[in-house]
């Protein structure tokens, strides 16, 4: 095998379609285009969505809702999980230790999913009401 004679594979290499050479070529006058319109014209487009002057989709549908970007600092710690992990003591940086929340979250709540039968004191965390009252019924306490 010499470098000269190195091809590619059969099929993998095909000639580019060349528009608009003559009616022989199968796709001569007028290039596959079709006949009139903005779309035959050369330059003549548009952008994505323009429905020819009637008002768009985007703009006859209602705006509605609204996504705090605060909600990806907020995260939620349930009472099994609490369980699970089994610390005495569980503050922001225990949880993120442990992978229970993400290191980019900077404020936690508790919420009453599950049962808690060990011990926990909660430093610099939030708990709901029912979260508050299964953590100090287990002998616990929210600081």
């Amino acid at each position: 095998m010499e470098l000269n004679g190195i091809k590619p594979a059969a099929g993998a290499k095909h000639a580019k379609r060349r528009v608009g050479r003559g009616i022989g070529s199968g796709i001569g006058k007028t290039a596959g285009r079709g006949h009139k319109g903005q779309k035959s014209r050369a330059g003549g487009f548009h952008k994505v969505g323009f429905e020819g002057g009637q008002m768009p989709l985007q703009r006859r549908l209602p705006k509605r809702g609204f996504k705090s970007q605060s909600l990806k600092y907020n995260a939620e710690v349930t009472l099994t999980s609490l369980e699970v992990l089994g610390a005495a003591e569980v503050d922001m940086l225990t949880l993120k230790q442990a992978g229970l929340v993400s290191h980019m979250i900077k404020v936690v709540k508790v919420i009453k999913t599950g049962e808690l039968t060990k011990a926990v004191k909660l430093t610099g965390i939030g708990a709901t009401a029912g979260a508050k009252a299964a953590i100090e019924a287990a002998g616990g306490s929210v600081a």
